[in-house]
């Protein structure tokens, strides 16, 4: 038997997704409900009827589909009734993608009208203009017109606040272009009365196509414009080098480049905030770089800083240097001490995506220090010795707390492509890790992001006037 608890995550994990899995989170219902009943009741009612009492969410409308098995409309499932009530069939789908290009056409010409007002006083270009709005407008309303007829009896019952309210917007558009018109067509039309209805008429039709795209939203419609964007939350990931504390977070956005087929293309661009990695650069170097033979090349690190150089960061590490010599053939002998320094070394990191992640090309860029140990530090092992340990200790840590695909959820890390990585400078030298690449997604799976998101996926509303 099935528990409220398996119910309840049907529920989480049905909200926003498609149809079959709404259908689950149904059918679990009615396991449940079911196996409640007395068989004496079951005889009674045939199997139908089963309980009452749930939930439903705001704007309810009392839609009745139905359905055989035997779960009430008052149930806990309400919400999932009415979704599938009112999710737009893929012929609505293309049908108001239309519909609501023609809308975005009629705003483009009545923005052109107006432009054409600012550059002249003529009443001639007026009315030309007015009659290439008038097609425009027109094709819109009718458009809007043919796709409320598609709607089934429950569109109709389940969205009948949202049409009302088109349905006004509608004639509010129709009575302000009738003025626009009276006022055009009069002989000698004042440039300022016919800017004031352009503007008048602007603002309703901006309150038109807002109407129209809360109808598609409700009704689940992905529009194919580019305007599309998801912010995924801040993730931080903290991790302890060397008992010295460092806390990574990571954001991300991604916005839609094209759609087609069904099919979305997301351009993502992730950051990682990387300030406390610079102020921990030193603890992190100072265990790695340290050398301490009883004979041989020593080496210290006194102090280390990490900053942008866009696209890559620099590392500056200060050295203390020792060189301690063994008399041959005495091994218990005490070193003697023939040479210290001080010294500076630069390595510039390049990080890169490989097959495997990130990596990190690292280069000898800068030495400061005196005659033989500036060779040595410059193009001998004691430098390259020192430039990998550098690059291989950030990386190690860069690995740990910056994999930047765990800003996105779980769902979608499989559908994203990586194509570049760099550091960037976030201001006063502060350093970040940016990544950027492809997030493809269907309809369906853009429409489960938004609900976890809680985002609504529908075209871009029109700026406010």
């Amino acid at each position: 038997m099935f528990t409220k608890e398996a119910l309840r995550f049907a529920q989480s994990f049905c909200n926003g997704s498609t149809y079959k899995l709404r259908r689950i989170a149904a059918a679990l219902r009615a396991g449940i409900l079911l196996a409640a009943l007395p068989a004496q009741m079951l005889a009674q009612h045939g199997g139908g009827g089963g309980g009452g009492g749930g939930r439903g969410i705001g704007g309810g409308s009392g839609i009745s589909v139905g359905r055989p098995d035997g779960v009430s409309e008052k149930d806990d499932l309400k919400d999932f009734h009415r979704a599938l009530a009112l999710q737009a069939s893929p012929e609505q789908i293309a049908a108001f993608r239309k519909v609501a290009q023609y809308t975005q056409n009629a705003s483009d010409d009545l923005q052109s009208f107006r432009d054409t007002l600012k550059k002249s006083t003529l009443s001639s270009p007026w009315a030309e203009s007015t009659n290439a709005l008038h097609q425009a407008i027109a094709s819109a309303r009718a458009g809007n017109q043919n796709f409320l007829t598609s709607f089934t009896p429950a569109q109709k019952s389940g969205l009948q606040d949202l049409t009302k309210k088109l349905a006004k917007s509608d004639a509010a558009v129709d009575k302000q272009l009738k003025m626009l018109d009276d006022i055009v067509q009069a002989p000698k039309p004042a440039a300022e009365q016919v800017a004031d209805s352009a503007t008048a008429l602007e603002k309703e039709l901006a309150g038109f196509q807002n109407e129209q795209l809360a109808l598609g939203r409700e009704m689940g419609i992905l529009l194919s414009d580019e305007g599309l964007t998801f912010n995924f939350p801040s993730v931080t990931n903290s991790i302890n080098v060397n008992g010295q504390p460092i806390t990574i977070p990571i954001s991300g956005v991604a916005s839609r480049a094209s759609a087609q087929n069904g099919q979305n293309i997301f351009h993502l661009q992730l950051t990682a905030d990387l300030s406390d990695l610079q102020q921990a650069v030193a603890a992190i170097l100072r265990s790695q770089l340290a050398r301490s033979p009883r004979c041989g090349e020593r080496v210290q690190l006194e102090a280390a800083t990490l900053t942008p150089i866009v696209p890559s960061s620099l590392v500056v590490a200060n050295l203390h240097y020792e060189r301690w010599a063994c008399p041959i053939g005495s091994a218990d002998s005490t070193p003697t001490e023939v040479d210290e320094e001080e010294a500076t070394i630069q390595v510039k990191l390049a990080p890169s995506v490989q097959s495997t992640g990130l990596t990190l090309t690292s280069e000898i860029t800068r030495v400061d220090a005196p005659g033989p140990l500036r060779n040595s530090l410059r193009s001998g092992e004691l430098g390259a010795e020192l430039r990998d340990q550098i690059a291989a200790s950030l990386l190690s840590v860069l690995q740990k707390t910056s994999d930047l695909k765990q800003a996105l959820p779980d769902a979608v890390q499989q559908s994203v492509t990586i194509e570049k990585i760099q550091f960037q400078d976030a201001g006063a030298d502060q350093l970040g890790l940016s990544m950027e690449g492809q997030l493809q997604l269907s309809d369906d799976q853009a429409r489960q992001l938004a609900s976890q998101l809680k985002q609504n996926v529908t075209a871009r509303a029109p700026a406010p006037q």
